[in-house]
Parts: C-alpha cells; structure tokens; sequence
C-alpha cells in the first residue's frame, strides 16, 4: 500500500526554501549570469543585483519583501479618498 503525502493547500504555489520556483529559477540564471560575467569582465555587479533580486523575493508568512515594499509604495503613492456626510473628497 502506498501514501501519498499532499500539501494542506493544494492550490498554493510551489516553493522551495524561502523562494517560489520562478523566483528560484531566476535567482539561478541570474547567479549563471553574473559569474559569467565576472569571469570575462572581471565585475560582479550581476552577482550584486541577483542577491538583491534573491533578498526581494524571500518569502514570510505567504508575502515576499517585494510585495510588501509594492503595497507600500501604492499606499503612499496613490490618492486616498475620504468621504464625510456622503460628500466625496480626495487629499
């Protein structure tokens, strides 16, 4: 007899770690990329933008740092409405 061990949530993303495989997958070729490229230029700044792509990404709790700054970015960045006594105005 075989079992078979499913997740709670079967609609849920896959991860892996902290990451999402997209965002696993990404971090990897951009890692490729950047020592490529300091091998044959002699620069890791690609090696220094997929750490910070790989920091963005970090998932806690479901929300990833990057969803969080961009949540925040729209709230700060957006006009908010506010109504008093049925009247409608913006700030």
């Amino acid at each position: 007899m075989r079992k078979y061990i499913y997740p709670q949530d079967l609609t849920a993303r896959a991860t892996m770690w902290l990451w999402q495989l997209n965002d696993l997958a990404a971090i990897g070729a951009l890692c490729l990329a950047g020592v490529f490229c300091a091998a044959q230029f002699g620069t890791a700044a690609p090696l220094l933008c997929a750490a910070g792509y790989a920091f963005l990404t970090v998932r806690f709790e479901g929300q990833s740092i990057r969803d969080f700054l961009y949540s925040a970015a729209a709230y700060f960045f957006t006009p908010r409405e506010f109504s008093w006594d049925g009247e409608r105005e913006t700030e």
